[in-house]
């Protein structure tokens, strides 16, 4: 039987691990591309699923074509999946040159060396619900075709790979595919995200290690998601038989309020605005004020859709940030 092969970009993040788990139990040979700094995130995430033996990891990054020309011909992987970019938003605005090179440049840099190297592979490339900016629909939702008009540096690389990966699918005939992700959680989603911000500050809270959390504007709403879930539509669009461009997403937001009384809840803290301050740190120069996303396109063509409430997964991210204190303490 022949083993199939995937390359993950990205594999020490939160996607990257949900999807390398993934892989792994369908039976795949696994590479995955990692910076040369980062061995302790590798294992903290990859180490939550067991897995870290079972990956065969490349060190390099994608602002190196050589390195990639090299990579992808000598595997010549059945499928790739572009995880890596500055994922946060925040994080985005303090260095945007350097996540115009990662998250834009890096997808080119890659479907250069898939184009010469191995153009039989299936790109998956991870786009996000930043490219919308604040752009929606009459009826509120944001859809494959709604207006992109991103409000942050990672939004504007994200859109420029974004729309890399339509002109290589229809200039070289590449089965390149982009799933506009709506915001996904997870227990190993890195702690400069406000969701597991806010986890943690509650399970050290419950414990007594504070009594604290600081927080900027609670009114920002987002359509949030599973990671767990949301890996399965990257895999799902490189089982089709032509390329396309899908929105994952709940077709439901939240706000960072409803985010905070959920994890408070869940400790049966339920008057818990004494244990909140704002700082205007973290404000961002233009923000993204409500996403929602139709993911109806992708349950009627690839059969995916949402198993998991954003209700459940804070829930499970307040027990595991607990069970992490305790251990630590």
């Amino acid at each position: 039987m022949v083993v199939k092969s995937a390359l993950i970009t990205g594999i020490s993040g939160q996607d990257g691990s949900y999807l390398a788990n993934f892989l792994l139990k369908k039976g795949y040979s696994v590479y995955g591309i990692v910076k040369d700094d980062q061995n302790v995130k590798i294992y903290n995430n990859l180490s939550y699923f067991g897995i870290q033996q079972n990956i065969k990891l490349l060190k390099g990054n994608l602002e190196n074509p050589q390195f990639l020309n090299d990579q992808i011909k000598n595997i010549k992987p059945l499928e790739i999946y572009n995880l890596a970019a500055f994922s946060s938003v925040g994080k985005s605005w303090s260095d945007p040159i350097l996540t115009a090179k990662v998250s834009g440049l890096g997808a080119l840099n890659l479907l250069e060396a898939v184009k010469n190297h191995s153009p039989d592979s299936k790109i998956y490339q991870a786009s996000t619900s930043e490219m919308f900016g604040n752009s929606m629909d009459e009826d509120g939702f944001q859809r494959e075709a709604t207006q992109m008009k991103p409000l942050s540096p990672n939004g504007l690389a994200k859109l420029f790979a974004h729309n890399s990966i339509s002109n290589y699918r229809e200039a070289y005939g590449l089965f390149a595919c982009s799933g506009i992700l709506f915001n996904h959680e997870s227990p190993i989603r890195g702690i400069d995200f406000v969701t597991r911000k806010i986890t943690d500050g509650v399970a050290k809270i419950y414990l007594g290690h504070s009594n604290n959390i600081e927080l900027g504007n609670l009114e920002i709403k987002r359509d949030w998601g599973f990671a767990g879930d949301f890996v399965e539509s990257m895999w799902l669009m490189l089982q089709q038989n032509h390329p396309n461009d899908y929105v994952i997403a709940t077709g439901k937001n939240s706000s960072i309020k409803d985010i905070v009384q959920i994890a408070f809840e869940e400790i049966g803290i339920y008057d818990w605005s004494k244990y909140l301050s704002s700082n205007k740190k973290f404000l961002r120069p233009a923000e993204t004020f409500a996403t929602k996303g139709d993911f109806s396109k992708a349950k009627k063509e690839i059969g995916w859709e949402p198993k998991t409430t954003f209700e459940d997964v804070i829930k499970m991210m307040v027990r595991n940030d607990i069970e992490l204190q305790s251990v630590r303490s």
